[in-house]
């Protein structure tokens, strides 16, 4: 396996030139999806994309920073309403998006005071409660909710004469890269070594100098930045919220996704939610078995791959990389 001498290297997500040609080409691919691709797999590969943005956001709090939570479907639907009203008030998508984000992220700020104190399961069950507790205001706060009628979203208008499905898809992708690359360098960042420090011994990372409680309240607010916009794209792909949208269910989804995709890895992220969105996709046609057929495929995922889909593929490079010489 090839040393890294440099910061530079370490910075790079494919180091070898044949590597970042590949990286290049699958992303150029990517892109032309809707040229030649086919259309019934372009909404699943918008729900790809944005789902892959919170499920990163969780990643960095769970698998980077060691905090458990059970709160993002609370965070999801602050950063989807708050994107819904301010749409409908007629603030520019961009604007919209940026305000669902900062109003998440002030929430999991304020959510993350809890983690100053508790650890564990009492830091899941408490994250666990704030979701509940936000699922329950939006439920019965008809001002907040829309009501009975639900919140309708205005419509993106695509441009350049593009098809609906063609823009919304790759105005997500570019949403998508744009957060995957802050990701990986927020990693490799000071940040991200802190964050890292606290999640393996907070006593020996408070001894070096790392500061706890800024630490985790920046991981709390990053992650739920990230989880507000992954919102805000739900809603305007949806076109219309209800609250039975963010149940608990939600914080499962993404729960799974981090675990089955790999912890403290981004490209696990982005295999996580691929599967959660995907295999339930795939298995449409069993109908009422596909919750079984479901929890099946998790169960042979963490058995067969205790490190995730993220362990699967740092072995597939390996072997390549090593190959004819395994």
């Amino acid at each position: 396996m090839d040393l890294v001498e440099t910061y530079g290297e370490e910075l790079r997500f494919a180091r070898k030139p044949l590597a970042r040609t590949l990286l290049i080409l699958l992303l150029v691919a990517l892109a032309l999806l809707p040229w030649w691709g086919p259309r019934g797999w372009l909404t699943r590969a918008s729900l790809v994309w944005l789902f892959a943005v919170g499920v990163i956001g969780q990643n960095l709090l769970i698998g980077y920073a060691g905090q458990i939570s059970f709160g993002q479907a609370g965070f999801l639907a602050v950063g989807a309403y708050t994107f819904g009203h301010l749409r409908i008030a007629g603030i520019p998508f961009p604007l919209a998006l940026a305000g669902a984000g900062a109003a998440a992220g002030l929430a999991g700020w304020l959510v993350g005071f809890p983690s100053l104190r508790l650890k564990g399961p009492y830091l899941a069950i408490a994250t666990l409660g704030f979701g509940t507790a936000t699922y329950q205001i939006f439920a019965n706060v008809e001002w907040l909710s829309g009501g009975r009628a639900g919140l309708a979203i205005p419509a993106l208008q695509p441009p350049f004469g593009l098809v609906r499905d063609t823009w919304v898809y790759l105005l997500y992708y570019a949403i998508f890269l744009l957060f995957t690359g802050t990701a990986y360098n927020l990693v490799s960042s000071y940040l991200g070594r802190a964050l890292v420090a606290v999640r393996d011994s907070d006593i020996a990372a408070e001894s070096m100098g790392v500061s706890l409680s800024r630490t985790k309240l920046l991981a709390f607010a990053i992650s739920s930045f990230y989880t507000g916009v992954s919102g805000a794209l739900m809603a305007q792909y949806l076109g219309h919220l209800e609250p039975q949208a963010f149940n608990i269910s939600e914080s499962m989804n993404f729960f799974v996704a981090v675990i089955v995709g790999g912890l403290a890895s981004v490209e696990g992220s982005i295999f996580g939610a691929a599967f959660v969105v995907l295999v339930p996709a795939l298995l449409g046609g069993f109908r009422w078995a596909v919750p079984v057929l479901f929890g099946s495929a998790i169960l042979s995922v963490l058995i067969l791959e205790p490190l995730g889909l993220a362990g699967l593929w740092l072995k597939t490079r390996l072997y390549f990389r090593l190959w004819p010489f395994r």
